[in-house]
């Protein structure tokens, strides 16, 4: 008989670049190395490039490819059957300006090789140093013509709609969307299960051989949106859950953000729900131990609902699949 299904936390999977810091390990607790170029911690990932590997419990050490694989209908609910887990959940920590970027549709990704997702994706800004920018959208009046005249030019930043965000804004990209992040931002992002990047532009710099970092100008033209225009963070919506309110909901994702204090219950509509927790600690039935800050869970969807509380009060995200 199969060992049952619970609240499944994983080993985080942490991806080193030139931009990274140590913010992973001061601010989230990641247990980090000595390092400073700590850039991402994938805590829910299902990829060629990074595999969630569960932490504890009886299915320690399975990854969540073989649970995908394995144990379909009871991990993925109604969403059964799926070729690999949908989502990826990840956070990021910009000691330097990222790349300006774009990332394909699921149409122009499945025709890459080897395929991929398309990426929409979603970031909950944790912490911004004073001046950090977030770069999201073309400015006004500006379409695909006049980028690829200033990428020619080297100005392809002045064509970029840009704003200083604060912490607690969300800033939706949907597949298209060129986009960046910017110094001195700790960012939580929800996103497809992708990890294809056209990197249109690179501030000019080098890479650590010194040499300038490849960019793929052309695939990213290709696959620009060049309808949206600026972006802004988004506008939180009410729910009819009082401690919950809507940050995005859109044919790949839905992210939601929960304001606990005292008990709830999450899950039980036969759908897998990611929770992370962005402040305070919260209990979750089937969990030993409460979730601190930075600590992400992945409920089955088999479980039903699941008691959540947080007798002082504890912020958290919850992701699944729409």
């Amino acid at each position: 008989m199969s060992t049952p299904l619970y609240p499944l936390t994983f080993r985080p999977v942490f991806k080193r670049y030139l931009w990274g810091g140590r913010r992973l390990g001061t601010l989230l607790g990641k247990p980090i190395g000595p390092e400073d170029d700590y850039a991402e911690s994938w805590e829910v990932a299902d990829h060629p490039h990074g595999q969630s590997v569960v932490a504890s419990g009886p299915l320690a050490g399975k990854t969540l490819h073989e649970l995908v694989v394995q144990r379909p209908d009871e991990l993925l609910g109604r969403c059964s059957p799926l070729p690999r887990f949908p989502l990826m959940f990840k956070f990021l920590d910009c000691q330097r300006d990222l790349s300006v970027q774009v990332h394909p549709d699921d149409a122009a990704a499945a025709r890459l090789d080897p395929p991929d997702l398309g990426k929409t994706e979603a970031w909950v800004i944790l912490h911004a140093d004073p001046g950090s920018r977030v770069w999201a959208g073309l400015k006004a009046g500006i379409d695909r013509a006049a980028l690829a005249e200033a990428v020619r030019r080297g100005r392809t930043a002045d064509c970029l709609h840009w704003f200083e965000p604060r912490p607690g804004d969300c800033i939706f990209i949907p597949a298209g969307t060129v986009h960046a992040l910017g110094a001195g931002l700790v960012v939580a992002e929800i996103q497809q299960a992708s990890d294809t990047t056209f990197r249109l532009y690179d501030w000019d710099r080098v890479g650590p051989d010194g040499k300038p970092r490849p960019l793929h100008v052309a695939e990213a033209l290709a696959v620009i949106d060049d309808r949206r225009g600026p972006v802004d963070p988004v506008l939180p919506q009410p729910t009819d859950r009082p401690q919950v309110e809507r940050l995005v909901a859109c044919d790949k994702f839905v992210l939601d953000r929960w304001r606990l204090k005292g008990a709830a219950v999450v899950g039980g509509d036969d759908r897998f729900h990611i929770l992370s927790v962005l402040d305070g600690a919260a209990r979750l039935e089937g969990l030993e131990g409460p979730l601190r800050r930075g600590q992400t869970v992945l409920l089955p969807a088999c479980l039903g609902p699941c008691a959540l509380e947080s007798q002082d009060g504890a912020v958290l995200l919850e992701m699944y699949l729409p």
